[in-house]
Parts: structure tokens; sequence; C-alpha cells
């Protein structure tokens, strides 16, 4: 076992989840930054080349964890929560990808951030994919949006 520590925090605009845009065709543009704590700033070297991230963060205001969830992306039908993006996960960790605008010491200015303002971030890895895009599938959620597209 190991115990996870901050090595920065989120500034977002979201201060409390219900603003954050959930279900179906949800846009994740908001812009915020990524501020490392001064000693792991060298650890930032080099990543100015990546144009996306992996960031890995706690969801430090989730309290407990449900095995089955309902994801509002799927009108409510249960999944199970590593099936989900559920915040009520077993350990509250969060992974996101964001696109990396720029950096300004120890500072990362980024698009796409979907947690709220002072979340704790845990580890930053390069956004990399060898998976082609025909080979993705997207489970419960494919079906959920075709649902969709034909109610509309």
């Amino acid at each position: 076992m190991f115990s996870a520590q901050p090595i920065g925090f989120i500034h977002s605009p979201y201060r409390e989840s219900s603003a954050i845009p959930k279900g179906l065709g949800a846009k994740h543009d908001a812009e915020g930054v990524i501020e490392l704590l001064r000693e792991f700033e060298p650890g930032l070297n080099d990543i100015d080349g990546f144009s996306h991230l992996f960031v890995l963060w706690q969801f430090d205001r989730a309290d407990g964890f449900d095995l089955i969830a309902h994801p509002p992306t799927d009108e409510g039908r249960p999944h199970g929560v590593f099936a989900t993006r559920s915040p009520r996960r077993p350990n509250p960790i969060g992974l996101t990808v964001v696109e990396l605008l720029r950096r300004e010491g120890p500072s990362l200015h980024v698009r796409g951030v979907d947690m709220l303002d002072g979340t704790p971030v845990l580890d930053i890895k390069p956004y990399l994919s060898g998976i082609p895009a025909e080979k993705v599938r997207r489970g419960w959620l494919a079906e959920a949006e075709t649902r969709k597209s034909s109610d509309q």
C-alpha cells in the first residue's frame, strides 16, 4: 500500500460539482491552472513539448463509494462503478485528459478541466495513445448515445 501526496492543486472555475458539465455531449472546454508545489517544478522539464496530458487527481470531496453507479449519461441506468466516471469510488482517484496551453514556472495552463477548484493533483503524465480510433470501443456509452440520437 502507498499513500499518495499531492504534487499540486488545480485552479478551476468550478466551485460546486453541479457546475461541471456532465452527460451525453458534455463539453469540457474550461480552462484552469495546475499549480505544482515548488519542490516538484523540476519534474516539468520538457513537458511543454506535449499537446495533451493525463492528470491523476483525488476526489477529495467524495464521501464513501458505491459499486453500482447510475450515471446521468445513461438516464440513471445502473452500471458497475468501474465502467463509469463516478466520483464515488473505492479509491477516490480521478483521471482527466487536458490540453496543455502553456507552462509558466510551476504552473501549467490547461484546457479541459472537469475538477473542482482546489482539487489535489497526484500525478501528471504525457498523453500517449497507440490505439487506433477504429479499435476503440465505448461500451454502454455508445448504446446510450444511440438511444439519445434516436429520441431526437
